[in-house]
């Protein structure tokens, strides 16, 4: 089984065009081999960040954040980070390695090259989702 962690504007992108980070998303809602790794503070930024009323201009986009949110609830597998890191620049993007490193998760998936500009966390390698889709995704 492959564990996967999404970075949130991995969701965000999913929500709004139908590119590699939607078919990312609707492959790990669908496939049980696919395991979503939250922990309490990266499902907090989902819910966050997917509720923000700027994204409200794009058609369906709260109510397919709703459905996400929710499918998430009931589908990924929570841990509990037991350190805190502060590897990245953008000091709240540490919370996506710390669950890494807690859950021994395959991937990180990110659209945010600009601060995860490491290719490998310890045992976890940080993919864009164009890269899963393409390379890693076993189909």
């Amino acid at each position: 089984m492959q564990k996967i962690i999404l970075d949130t504007n991995v969701f965000v992108s999913a929500l709004i065009q139908r590119s590699y980070p939607y078919y990312v998303v609707n492959a790990l809602i669908a496939d049980d081999s696919l395991e979503l790794c939250i922990s309490e503070e990266v499902f907090t930024e989902y819910f966050e960040v997917l509720n923000r009323e700027k994204f409200a201009k794009y058609p369906d986009f709260v109510a397919k954040a709703q459905t996400i949110l929710a499918d998430i609830q009931k589908r990924a597998t929570q841990y509990f980070p037991l350190q805190k890191l502060e590897l990245i620049s953008d000091v709240d993007d540490n919370k996506f390695l710390e669950l890494a490193e807690v859950s021994n998760a395959t991937y990180i998936i990110t659209g945010n090259t600009n601060h995860f500009t490491m290719k490998e966390y310890k045992q976890t390698k940080i993919v864009t989702p164009k890269e899963f889709w393409e390379t890693y995704l076993i189909q």
